[in-house]
C-alpha cells in the first residue's frame, strides 16, 4: 500500500470543517451545508487520488454529510444537519461497543499499525472512546435543542474538535502505561 504524505489526513479530516466554517460565517447554513457537501466530496477523491484508498471513517463521515447534508438543502431544515453529529458519534460509539462486546477491539484494527498496546490496553482504551462518543452525542442533542444556530456552530467548529483533542490528551497516560515495545526491524 502507497504511503500517504503527511499533510493528508488532516486536510481531509479538517478542510470540509475549515470550508463548512468559513462559508457559515459568509453566507449562512444552507449555504454553508453544501459547501461542507462539496468539500467532503473533494477531501475524499483526493485521498483516493494521492494516497489510493478512501479512509473508512472518512467514507462513513461522507456518507453522512451526504445524506443529512441533503435532506437540510431538499427540505429547507437545518435540523438534519444538525443532527448529523449525534447519529455520526452514536454510530461510532455502537460500532466500538460492538467490538468490545465480541472480543475485536475496533480501534485496534484501525489505529493499531501506529499504537502497539496490550489487551487491557486496547479494552480500557475503547471503553473510554465509546464513553466519550456518547458523552459527544449527547452534548450535541442538548447544545442544538437549546441555543442558536450561530451558538451550535461554535460547538461544532471549533468546540468538539478542541473537546475530542482534549480527550486524545486524556489519553496519553493509559497509553503509555499499555503500550507494547515496538518490534524492531533490526535482525
Amino acid at each position: 500500500m502507497r504511503q500517504a504524505p503527511s499533510w493528508l489526513k488532516p486536510t481531509v479530516d479538517f478542510g470540509p470543517l475549515a470550508v463548512f466554517l468559513l462559508a457559515y460565517e459568509t453566507k449562512g447554513l444552507l449555504v454553508a451545508t453544501a459547501a461542507l457537501m462539496a468539500a467532503t466530496l473533494v477531501a475524499l477523491v483526493l485521498s483516493l487520488l494521492v494516497a489510493r484508498r478512501l479512509p473508512l471513517v472518512a467514507l462513513i463521515t461522507a456518507t453522512l454529510v451526504g445524506v443529512f447534508g441533503g435532506l437540510t438543502l431538499w427540505l429547507n431544515d437545518d435540523t438534519f444537519i444538525k443532527l448529523k453529529p449525534t447519529i455520526l458519534y452514536g454510530l461510532f460509539a455502537a460500532v466500538v461497543a460492538g467490538g468490545l462486546a465480541t472480543g475485536r477491539p475496533v480501534l485496534k484494527a484501525v489505529i493499531g499499525a501506529s499504537l502497539p498496546l496490550d489487551d487491557t490496553g486496547w479494552r480500557r482504551l475503547s471503553q473510554r472512546f465509546v464513553a466519550f462518543f456518547l458523552v459527544m452525542a449527547a452534548t450535541n442533542e442538548v447544545v442544538r435543542r437549546a441555543v442558536s444556530t450561530d451558538l451550535w456552530v461554535l460547538w461544532k467548529v471549533p468546540g468538539s474538535l478542541v473537546l475530542t483533542f482534549g480527550f486524545m490528551l486524556a489519553q496519553f497516560r493509559l497509553i503509555q502505561r499499555h503500550r507494547q515495545p515496538e518490534e524492531s526491524s533490526e535482525g
